[in-house]
């Protein structure tokens, strides 16, 4: 089950303080979009993920988005950051994040992978050899497939102690 299990967990991305990428050694991040950043509603960084990825930037720490999203919803936030990125990325699979680590020059003991679900973005990083953050989703989905996944979720964090 450990490999479901996140390294660290914050309630959002908003809670996550600049000391703590010093702290954990983190030079790169590999962000997820969809409920991390912003509500799968969103299009665009609203004044949350902009705070946030402001500070990556001030820190030196270099991102890339990684999303399973298509390319057209994926591009058009990245492109407000002028930031590479990664769609169609098939998470839990690791090709995707291997390929975003190396459009920014990320070493993997460096390297955070920050999401919000458990069986795509923290399995994913964590098949993919770098350390995890789990948010919780901004906006719960409520459709039947996504109710099933974080019942899922709720089970296998059940017994997480992070």
């Amino acid at each position: 089950m450990k490999r479901f299990y996140p390294d660290f967990r914050f309630n959002s991305v908003s809670d996550i303080k600049a000391d703590f990428f010093a702290e954990n050694n983190i030079g790169f991040a590999i962000l997820d979009i969809d409920n991390t950043l912003v509500s799968y509603k969103t299009k665009r960084a609203d004044g949350t993920a902009r705070d946030f990825l402001k500070m990556l930037e001030n820190l030196g720490v270099k991102y890339a988005f990684v999303s399973n999203n298509h390319k057209k919803r994926v591009e058009l936030f990245a492109k407000d950051f002028d930031a590479p990125f990664v769609s169609n990325a098939a998470k839990p699979f690791t090709l995707g994040i291997g390929r975003a680590m190396r459009k920014i020059g990320a070493k993997k003991d460096k390297t955070v992978l920050i999401g919000d679900q458990v069986f795509t973005d923290v399995y994913a990083g964590k098949r993919a050899g770098i350390k995890t953050i789990m948010v919780n989703p901004i906006e719960a989905k409520e459709t039947p497939f996504f109710s099933v996944k974080r019942y899922f979720e709720r089970v296998v964090l059940k017994n997480y102690k992070g």
